[in-house]
């Protein structure tokens, strides 16, 4: 039986003294960035928040060397380190990311990035320098959410867009023909959906003038779809069972459409009509078997 954490959880006000003293300790962090939701104004906090943090340093290889400089950020309940995972190329930052759950529920995301390759950090707009021993950095602006900004698609991001989910569908139908679930639900839950979530987000910035931040996977979608398209979209979520996912296809099927005739409309872009409805007929013949 698993035993639940007592630990109690430290504030935001002990977090921040911790991440701060730290650099202010330690001469080979020169300067301290933080980004991400806790510095959004457009975000209501809460106790889930992480931590997303850049440390500036001199000396990365001295830190890399001691596994266990980490340890003054508390007590983790798992670590993980992305840059020493997979077959990745170097990253053009120089950095290396420590990503810290503590036993307590805080998290630190937290990054060292050499002095040398300042130039060549990714620009975030919601970043807020912290900390600047050396005063390398420029004052930066207020936080915005202008990096995460929607932009509206080019003809040919929008023609891939479209081919690549009437495309696609047909093997979603043909593996549920075979009753082969786990392949349909694999094409069903990503090639499809990340189109189907591509145009959303294509509708979502023509319907805010690509002014709004439509969220994590569509986080604020709901704020713009009525509420009968909202249940459209959820009811593409549907039981891993041969039956339901035929309709979730369907349903998926209906929801692109409409929203990418609609996008197009709205930029003078051609929504592949017949490409649409030859596939459309050709789902229902192999749902039906008269094919």
């Amino acid at each position: 039986m698993l035993k639940q954490s007592k630990h109690k959880i430290r504030s935001e006000t002990t977090m921040m003294a911790l991440i701060l003293n730290t650099a202010l300790a330690d001469e080979r962090i020169r300067a301290v960035i933080m980004n991400g939701s806790r510095v959004n104004p457009n975000v209501l906090p809460d106790r889930f928040q992480d931590y997303d943090v850049i440390y500036i340093v001199t000396d990365l290889a001295s830190f890399l060397a001691d596994p266990t400089w980490i340890d003054r950020f508390g007590e983790r309940m798992i670590l993980q380190l992305p840059d020493l995972m997979g077959a990745e190329a170097p990253r053009e930052d120089g950095g290396f990311t420590y990503l810290m759950q503590f036993m307590d529920g805080n998290r630190i995301d937290l990054t060292l990035i050499p002095v040398t390759h300042t130039g060549k950090m990714q620009n975030d707009s919601l970043s807020v320098l912290l900390l600047d021993k050396d005063q390398r950095f420029d004052p930066f602006p207020p936080p915005s959410e202008d990096s995460y900004l929607p932009t509206p698609p080019t003809p040919k991001d929008f023609a891939d867009c479209c081919n690549e989910f009437w495309w696609v569908s047909p093997y979603v139908a043909k593996a549920l023909k075979r009753e082969e679930i786990l392949y349909a639900r694999h094409l069903l839950d990503t090639v499809l959906r990340q189109e189907l979530m591509r145009m959303l987000t294509w509708w979502f910035g023509i319907k805010t003038s690509f002014q709004h931040n439509p969220g994590k996977m569509g986080k604020h979608f709901k704020d713009m779809l009525s509420a009968e398209h909202w249940e459209q979209l959820l009811s593409t979520y549907s039981p891993a069972e041969i039956n339901p996912t035929w309709g979730a296809l369907f349903r998926m099927a209906d929801l692109f459409r409409e929203m990418g005739c609609e996008v197009a409309q709205n930029l003078g872009y051609s929504y592949p009509e017949e490409d649409d409805n030859r596939v459309r007929c050709y789902l229902k013949e192999i749902q039906t078997g008269t094919n």
